[in-house]
C-alpha cells in the first residue's frame, strides 16, 4: 500500500492505540493480549492500530490485516522521551514491517545531543521510504518535524512535557486546529479524548483522523474513571 493510500484509509476514521506496557493490566510477558483488543477494534471498524513493541507490532498485523503504526517505548539515561528515541527502536519497528513509525520529535531533552529534526533527517537517509508520524507536543515542534521530512503530526505529546504540562483535562482542540492551518500533511489529533463527541469534534475541526487509546483499550484508566465519578 503507497503512502496516500494508508492515508486515503484513514481519513475521518478512528485510529485505535491497543498498547500494554510492563506494570500495565494488560501486560503479559510470555504472550500478547493486544492482538485480541486490535481483532475488537478492527470489528467495530477500525482501519489502522497504533500499538508499541515490536511483538505486538507483528501479532497485531499478522491477527487483523491492518497496517500498523509502530513504536518502541524505551528509557534511555540522558533522555526524558521513549518514543522511538534512537535508531535502535526505528531499527525494530522497520524489521516488523511497521507501515508508519511514531517517534518522538518534542524539544524533550537527547542523550546525543541531537535535536528531533536532526534525528528524524538520520532516519529518513537510512530509510528513505519510511512513512513517520512525529509525535509532538506543541505547533512549532510539529512544523519543526514537517519541515525535517516527517509525514504527518500528531498532538501526541501534548500535556505530557514541561512545557506542556498544564494541557490536561479536555483534548487540546486549538493546538489541533493550528496544526491543521499551518501544516499541508495529515494532522492525527491523540491525547485526551475520552468521548465519541470528542473525537467527532477533532474531526470538524480537520484533524485527518483521530487516536483513541485509553478510552477503548485501557480497562484499568476506564474503571478508574467510572469509580472517580461515582465518589
Amino acid at each position: 500500500m503507497t503512502k496516500q493510500e494508508l492515508f486515503d484509509l484513514i481519513k475521518g476514521t478512528i485510529i485505535v492505540s491497543c498498547q500494554a506496557t510492563p506494570g500495565e493490566p494488560l501486560y503479559d510477558k510470555d504472550r500478547s493480549l493486544m492482538p485480541y483488543m486490535a481483532r475488537a477494534a478492527k470489528l467495530a471498524g477500525a482501519k489502522m492500530i497504533r500499538t508499541s513493541s515490536a511483538r505486538d507490532i507483528a501479532g497485531i498485523k499478522e491477527e487483523t490485516g491492518l497496517p500498523v503504526i509502530g513504536l518502541i517505548k524505551r528509557e534511555y539515561p540522558g533522555y526524558t522521551g521513549r518514543i522511538t528515541m534512537t535508531m535502535r527502536e526505528v531499527d525494530e519497528c522497520m524489521a516488523v514491517f511497521s507501515d508508519i513509525v511514531s517517534i518522538d520529535c518534542t524539544d524533550c531533552q537527547r542523550g546525543d545531543g541531537l535535536t528531533a529534526p536532526e534525528f528524524l533527517r538520520q532516519v529518513k537517509q537510512k530509510y528513505p521510504n519510511i512513512i513517520i508520524m512525529a509525535d509532538c507536543a506543541t505547533l512549532e515542534e510539529a512544523v519543526a518535524a514537517y519541515e525535517a521530512g516527517a509525514d504527518l503530526v500528531g498532538s501526541t505529546m501534548n500535556g505530557y512535557t514541561p512545557q506542556t504540562k498544564e494541557c490536561k483535562g479536555d483534548p487540546n482542540y486549538e493546538l489541533v486546529r493550528q496544526m491543521v492551518e499551518a501544516l499541508p500533511c495529515p494532522v492525527i489529533a491523540e491525547g485526551r479524548v475520552h468521548t465519541p463527541e470528542q473525537a467527532k469534534k477533532m474531526l470538524e475541526i480537520g484533524a485527518w483522523a483521530v487516536v483513541v487509546g485509553g478510552a477503548i483499550t485501557r480497562p484499568l484508566e476506564i474503571a478508574n474513571r467510572f469509580m472517580a465519578a461515582v465518589k
